[in-house]
């Protein structure tokens, strides 16, 4: 059954995943989930991820988790803008999640990234997540 949310589908499973403490966890691929597995791989959060082509039509995301001393390094996952209600911010009302601590992902009119990254290129755009 097709998702109405597949991005807040694939960060659950992340989410989900890394509390398990599994190594690997297999996610349904979008262009969107990719962009934000770039950002989360650049923050040092996952090790890596791989396309797996099969015969589907959609293609499977295979996400390598991280885990230092035991611990896992995402230990929660919130999708912030929603289909029903996307939340966009300003470049200098852009939000800061645990004091600089996590990441909050934004997609802007220059791609994914970080919110520190939109801040000093002074670019706002859409909400997706935060992480930490």
């Amino acid at each position: 059954m097709p998702s109405s949310d597949p991005i807040a589908d694939g960060l659950t499973k992340l989410r989900n995943a890394s509390r398990a403490k599994h190594p690997v966890v297999d996610l349904a691929g979008s262009k969107l989930l990719q962009r934000i597995l770039d950002v989360l791989k650049g923050e040092g959060l996952i090790r890596t991820y791989k396309v797996m082509a099969d015969d589907r039509p959609q293609a499977t995301l295979r996400v390598y988790l991280k885990y230092q001393n035991k611990q896992p390094l995402i230990r929660q996952v919130v999708r912030v803008s929603k289909p029903g209600q996307r939340v966009y911010r300003r470049a200098t009302n852009l939000p800061r999640v645990l004091r600089g601590l996590g990441v909050a992902v934004v997609t802007t009119s220059q791609g994914v990234m970080t919110e520190r990254t939109a801040y000093r290129q002074k670019v706002g755009g859409e909400v997706l997540c935060y992480v930490w």
